[in-house]
């Protein structure tokens, strides 16, 4: 297959990239505290492994996987453990979550690092290495990577392994120094991918403004049979369906995932922390994150898990005047910060010091004047207005009959609309209201099973008491057994032999 598809709508936004991505990427200064959220991942939190007091050596798992979806967390530097307990973390809602903070000793003692030969282990041993290494989706989803890597369920053979380096998010260019700087490393992560996988065959897809890591990925793949495919420069181009469609011409169904229709596809991140893993033996304590905006140098730094964000920020010489709001991800699809002490976790791709520039302006939202220009660039062709009519009257299930799960939020809607209406805000609130009535409505279930298993335990304990009662009682007689009659009885009477003298005298009785 060599020629390219296309995916309805997208838009053509102003790039920003060259201010981040002229220079290397820098080692991050060691911070003398880390804050490392336990859950760093989709799926179930991870485990605490150790209390207040302990002391960890880099690279120690200090959160174990809980469930089948689920990822480790390890200690980015040894120091020790001085609390368990919530700190703030980087979210919408600027609430806690549990976390493990370490003060740091300065010594940077690693553990015991193990390469391995990915070829010689068992695929499911190799898939528990890489959830006990943390490997992680690290394009933003933060999906555990051992999950994905086991096809069970999904289909017999994967036809099409991609490999993602379009990073399409204006601003964002951590995706285009990893892959400049280290594609022999990401190469080599995805032979571990494509020896769990084996795949028909292999794409990477980068986007068309990326001359430099184009060619050093194409370098990298000489003689593999890889396929390095420039796409065009239009967002959402590196959202994973699109792209899909983009390599293959594959359009994935509702309520389906690539892998249903034989296409499994990475980041270019995630394959070089795989390779790290694997070959060096290192478990996920650092990523690479784009400092950009309203900063004096901005840059790409690879930076500890845990590190405060200010301290990210004070490596690039500190904020310029005219900051208004703190990004994590790009301006289309990250969420304002609460403060910029949170701790970068696996899903960091970006900080983003936006003034007013960035930032569309306050406007007063108008109604919809149904120009249908939010349905022409909508790359999951949808209907923009129909959902948000229906998520604003809060008819949540008309919203899932337009196919409310299938947009992905990228905001070209909100970007082109004439009225400045908040449309993906509108959409992520009606999720949200959907999977609080399903929670609601699981609980609702579970009390009702657990009402009549208590229902079904009282009937049975009732009847095996009546039982032992039974068995202890005296028998009866049968209910229908016939009762002797008179004539009976009288007649047995008369048939009984009359008692001698010596009986009657023995007993006492007198006779004529």
């Amino acid at each position: 297959m060599s020629g390219l598809f296309s995916f309805h709508g997208g838009l053509k936004t102003v790039r920003h990239k060259t201010e981040s991505n002229r220079e290397a990427i820098r080692a991050s200064v060691l911070p003398q505290r880390l804050t490392v959220p336990l859950r760093q991942h989709i799926g179930a939190i991870a485990k605490p492994l150790v209390q207040a007091g302990d002391r960890v050596l880099k690279g120690q798992m200090i959160g174990q996987p809980d469930g089948y979806i689920s990822a480790a967390v390890h200690a980015p530097t040894s120091g020790v453990v001085k609390a368990v307990d919530q700190r703030p973390v980087p979210h919408p809602s600027g609430l806690p979550d549990w976390c493990v903070t370490i003060d740091s000793d300065g010594e940077e003692r690693w553990i015991a690092r193990e390469p391995v030969d990915y070829r010689r282990l068992h695929p499911s041993a190799l898939r528990n290495l890489l959830r006990n290494a943390g490997v992680v989706g690290l394009g933003g989803a933060a999906f555990p990577s051992a999950v994905k890597l086991n096809l069970s369920g999904h289909c017999e053979r994967l036809e099409t392994l991609i490999l993602n380096g379009a990073e399409c998010e204006p601003w964002i260019t951590c995706d285009d120094r990893i892959m400049r700087e280290r594609a022999a490393e990401i190469v080599a992560g995805l032979h571990v991918m494509v020896h769990l996988l084996e795949p028909r065959e292999v794409l990477i897809g980068i986007e068309d403004d990326k001359p430099e890591a184009i060619a050093a990925m194409t370098a990298a793949c000489a003689g593999t049979g890889y396929a390095v495919r420039a796409v065009p420069t239009r967002y959402p181009s590196g959202s994973v369906k699109q792209l899909v469609r983009l390599l293959t011409g594959k359009e994935t169904p509702v309520d389906s995932l690539p892998v249903d229709v034989g296409v499994q596809c990475f980041n270019v991140a995630t394959a070089y922390t795989v390779h790290r893993a694997v070959e060096c033996g290192e478990p996920v304590i650092s990523r690479i994150v784009t400092i950009a905006g309203h900063v004096n140098q901005p840059r790409n730094i690879e930076s500890l898990l845990g590190a405060p964000f200010a301290g990210l920020v004070a490596q690039c010489g500190g904020y310029r005047d005219g900051v208004e709001r703190l990004i994590m991800g790009g301006p289309m699809m990250g969420f304002a910060l609460h403060s910029d002490e949170v701790p970068v976790t696996k899903a960091t791709n970006c900080v983003l010091a936006a003034g007013a520039a960035e930032l569309a302006p306050e406007q007063p939202v108008m109604p919809c004047i149904r120009c249908g220009a939010c349905v022409e660039v909508c790359p999951a062709d949808l209907l923009p207005q129909q959902l948000y009519w229906h998520a604003r009257a809060k008819e949540f299930d008309k919203a899932q009959d337009y196919h409310l799960f299938s947009c992905i939020e990228c905001g070209c809607c909100s970007y082109v609309c004439p009225s400045r209406i908040p449309l993906v805000q509108y959409y992520r609130y009606a999720k949200n209201e959907i999977w609080a009535q399903e929670k609601e409505k699981q609980k609702a279930e579970l009390a009702r099973q657990r009402h009549q298993a208590r229902q079904e335990r009282l009937e049975r304990e009732k009847q095996e008491r009546e039982a032992k009662l039974r068995q202890k009682a005296p028998p009866r007689a049968e209910p229908n057994a016939e009762k002797p009659s008179i004539e009976t009885a009288v007649a047995r009477a008369k048939a009984a032999p009359a008692p001698s003298l010596a009986t009657a005298a023995g007993t006492g009785q007198q006779t004529d």
